[in-house]
């Protein structure tokens, strides 16, 4: 389905509509509604979809690279596979969203809520993620190297082979983190005010002091 002539669609009613593979790309969905649509290896590339609603819509495959998300409500949302690069989801609502295997490189989720989503084999490299809430989020196998994770919230989270390469964590809560080792902490920029669990947090300090220190 190509929707290319009808590109402004602003605040329209689109609940579980099928979209799946249209040409949507810079299209105005602004406020729109599209919970529970299926978008499935849909063109939303350059789409200004800020604060619409995806509740539960199915965004597998789908292409929102260079997306304006800000404030968009994602929760429950199917986002498996798509590509997200480059990507604003400033302040998103993303809880509970399944975005295994999609591609954030560069995306700009600062304060986006990501709490219990599933993130495994994502590839958040050099992603922005300062402030943002990712409380019992699934990281197995995700790629956070370069990613500015600036006071944000790892509670519980699962750091299986998770890839931290040259990660800022400034201030970042990773208390009772899962699966985190020594190893891949190793690997950071900084660590500066960030709170540990303590026993890793010793035996980090004892090894690798720069890391606690304060970035000029």
């Amino acid at each position: 389905m190509d929707t290319s002539k009808k590109k402004n669609l602003k605040g329209i009613e689109l609940m579980e509509v099928n979209l799946e593979e249209a040409n949507l790309q810079r299209a105005n969905l602004e406020e729109t509604n599209l919970q529970g649509a299926n978008l499935e290896e849909t063109n939303l590339q350059g789409a200004d979809l800020e604060e619409a609603n995806l509740r539960g819509a199915d965004l597998e495959e789908a292409n929102l690279a260079e997306a304006n998300l800000q404030g968009t409500n994602l929760v429950e949302a199917n986002i498996e596979k798509a590509n997200l690069q480059l990507a604003k989801l400033h302040l998103a609502n993303l809880k509970e969203a399944n975005l295994q295997g999609a591609d954030l490189i560069e995306a700009d989720l600062q304060g986006a809520n990501l709490q219990g989503a599933n993130l495994k084999e994502a590839n958040l490299q050099g992603a922005n993620l300062q402030g943002a809430d990712l409380i019992e989020v699934n990281l197995e196998g995700a790629n956070l190297q370069g990613a500015n994770l600036k006071w944000t919230y790892f509670i519980r989270a699962n750091f299986k082979e998770t890839k931290l390469d040259g990660a800022t964590l400034e201030g970042a809560d990773l208390e009772e983190a899962q699966n985190l080792s020594f190893y891949q902490l190793s690997k950071v920029k900084t660590l500066h005010a960030a709170k540990l669990d303590e026993d890793l947090r010793i035996t980090l300090q004892e090894k690798y002091p720069a890391l606690f220190k304060g970035t000029k």
